[in-house]
């Protein structure tokens, strides 16, 4: 009995009010240590707010033109200036959040979508519906993406919305290999195959056990492919085949302006310098989020 007590006496004492940290709250914590994250998460709010304010702190509607007032340089009347059309760029700034944030969401959510499921289903039953799948990913990973982007909106016709769509199309593979990658690696766990053992149906399987295992590169994946989705539908809108006149794409804003260079500078700088933050603080929150999420970096 004393031997006995006195090895239970060497058993360290957790103190009751030590908990385990949730690992939400740890990811969290990992995530505002990254002090550059944290800046690309103010920039990406700052934009996502001013998209939402735009129709209230707007001075002037982004259609309205004043040809009196064509050209003007920044002043206290017009912050960013005025265009060949005599319409405040500071106004149509704020309203082309509205339009570069809402392609580069949702394009990369029918992205998301469509090429997890496609992922899904060829790494979890492989063989012949694999073969199939990814040599659809390969053909289409063939192609430069801005080609193929262009080749979809010249078939749907230019518009804002087939933009979108070409966006969606030409990143499902990225997001199908990603998942299948993930996939063909979970489903050789030893809990995946005790699940079919006991008869599992796979539909379960997959939303139960494999789809919440392979989600976390999906994200990170996710907010970086915003970045280069807004990239995507400014170039297609400088090319003429995104956002049509009148409305305030910045891609569109960058073209129109392209003539005016040396004459009224400020029509390309701002636009151009709204995309580029825009896409900076998506990527630096994407850095941020693939170090908490991934394993291998924390390591």
């Amino acid at each position: 009995m004393a031997e006995l007590a006195k090895n239970t006496a060497d058993i360290p004492v957790v103190p009751a009010e030590e908990k385990l940290t949730p690992p939400w709250k740890e990811a969290l914590q990992s995530f505002y240590k990254n002090k550059l994250a944290v800046v690309g998460l103010g920039i990406v709010l700052f934009f996502i707010v001013i998209a939402f304010i735009a129709p209230w702190v707007a001075p002037y509607g982004f259609k309205e033109q004043v040809l009196a007032d064509r050209m003007q340089a920044p002043s206290s009347k017009h912050w960013f200036g005025t265009d060949d059309f005599g319409r405040d760029i500071f106004s149509r700034i704020l309203y082309g959040a509205r339009i570069s944030l809402w392609v580069g969401f949702f394009s990369v959510l029918g992205s998301v979508v469509v090429g997890t499921l496609l992922g899904i289903v060829a790494g979890y039953y492989g063989r012949w519906v694999d073969a199939i799948i990814s040599r659809v990913f390969d053909v289409m990973l063939a192609f430069p993406s801005i080609l193929l982007a262009i080749a979809v909106v010249s078939i749907l016709g230019p518009s804002l919305r087939n933009a979108l769509i070409a966006i969606a199309v030409i990143n499902i593979p990225n997001f199908g290999r990603l998942v299948r990658s993930k996939v063909l690696s979970v489903k050789q766990e030893e809990y995946i195959m005790a699940a079919r053992a006991i008869g599992m149906k796979d539909s379960r399987i997959l939303l139960r056990h494999i789809l919440p295992n392979s989600i976390s590169p999906v994200i990170v994946q996710a907010t970086l492919a915003i970045a280069t989705a807004i990239i995507e539908a400014a170039a297609l809108g400088f090319l003429g085949l995104g956002a049509q006149p009148p409305e305030p794409e910045w891609g569109k804003m960058l073209a129109d302006s392209k003539n005016y260079i040396t004459q009224a500078p400020w029509t390309l700088f701002f636009p151009g310098m709204a995309i580029m933050l825009t896409v900076l603080g998506f990527n630096l929150m994407g850095d941020g989020l693939r170090d908490v999420l991934d394993p291998k970096m924390k390591q």
